[in-house]
């Protein structure tokens, strides 16, 4: 007998929440201001299209160095003297490619291990702030000089939590720091980093030429449909936040913008790479540059999945200090950046 019975239908990939969410703004404005639509969209395109060349080239770097299995590098930075250790945590902290989610099962072993939790701690509170890709476009959005001033307060704040971390690891804070279980899986993706010694001529290997394409592939989707979302709101911005409104909350001198900065900052948006756009059009309408600076550093080390890998691991009095040193921290950068940039 024939089967008659209908076959099941095809569903369609979900539509990630960024892209979602860039459409439903079009889609409202387009309701209720038609006439504003086309230009949003238009600032949106130049936008991305003028940021492309940072995209494309963070991009291949770390699909390189993904592919190369560079990630086998970061045990390095946790031999030695503690001190030692602190200091190269928070440099690569503060300058590899890898997000911090991708890191967990990496951390989970070391603290198994025995590796000082303070070491842990700096690495943890430098690498969402910075990265390759980051760095770039940061840098063609806000500039080479806040790139620069981001990069080294990313190690900075590495070095205060991981050295605030050491001569308080004896209080009732840090003791016993690792929860009862700890994940041993990935957010980041299923495929495993290599191990090893790097081989920088991945190209002659198979897997490794899959990496390098998947790597890229990945993050390419990753970087654009953020990108896109925040200079959709970008241009939202711009167009109906009154920048008076700006400047009198977050502008003019002193410790207080940069306070409201850090504090405005920390809950404030998902993804450290949207927020350079955000932060461009807050500045353009009145923002300090301290208040700036204060409102991505808090941002960065608090944003969900930085503050979730932080949170799967360990128990929340130690969580509580990793917040804590990410808001001070902050204000510390808001302060010098503020007066570096005056």
């Amino acid at each position: 007998m024939a089967d008659i019975t209908n076959p099941a239908p095809r569903r369609l990939p979900p539509l990630s929440k960024p892209w979602l969410a860039a459409a439903l703004i079009l889609a409202v404005i387009a309701l209720l201001d038609n006439a504003q639509f086309w230009p949003t969209v238009g600032f949106t395109v130049t936008a991305l299209w003028n940021t492309a060349p940072f995209i494309l080239f963070a991009v291949l770097a770390v699909a390189y160095l993904k592919a190369t299995g560079a990630e086998s590098l970061l045990a390095r930075a946790f031999e030695g003297r503690e001190t030692r250790m602190i200091l190269f945590a928070a440099l690569l902290g503060g300058l590899s490619p890898f997000c911090s989610c991708e890191v967990i099962p990496f951390i989970a072993a070391l603290l198994a291990v025995g590796a000082p939790l303070s070491a842990v701690m700096a690495f943890w509170l430098a690498s969402p702030l910075m990265d390759p890709a980051m760095f770039l476009i940061t840098s063609g959005t806000l500039g080479w000089d806040f790139a620069m001033a981001k990069t080294i307060s990313a190690v900075g704040i590495g070095l205060l939590g991981g050295l605030g971390t050491m001569a308080f690891a004896q209080s009732p804070v840090f003791r016993d720091p690792l929860r009862a279980e700890t994940p041993s899986g990935s957010c980041c993706g299923s495929r495993k980093p290599f191990r090893g010694v790097p081989v920088w001529r991945f190209w002659q290997e198979p897997e490794r030429r899959a990496a390098f394409r998947e790597t890229g592939v990945s993050n390419a989707l990753f970087l654009v449909k953020w990108l896109t979302l925040a200079y959709v709101v970008e241009a939202v911005m711009i167009h109906y936040v009154p920048a008076e409104w700006i400047a009198g909350v977050l502008g003019g001198t002193g410790i207080m913008p940069i306070l409201l900065g850090a504090l405005v900052g920390a809950p404030a948006y998902l993804n450290g790479y949207a927020a350079v756009p955000l932060v461009d059009a807050l500045l353009a309408q009145g923002m300090s540059q301290g208040a700036a600076m204060s409102f991505v550093i808090a941002g960065g080390v608090s944003c969900i999945p930085a503050a979730l890998a932080v949170w799967a691991l360990v128990r929340p009095r130690v969580f509580a200090a990793y917040l804590g040193f990410a808001v001070a921290g902050a204000v510390l950068a808001g302060l010098a950046w503020g007066a570096v940039a005056a």
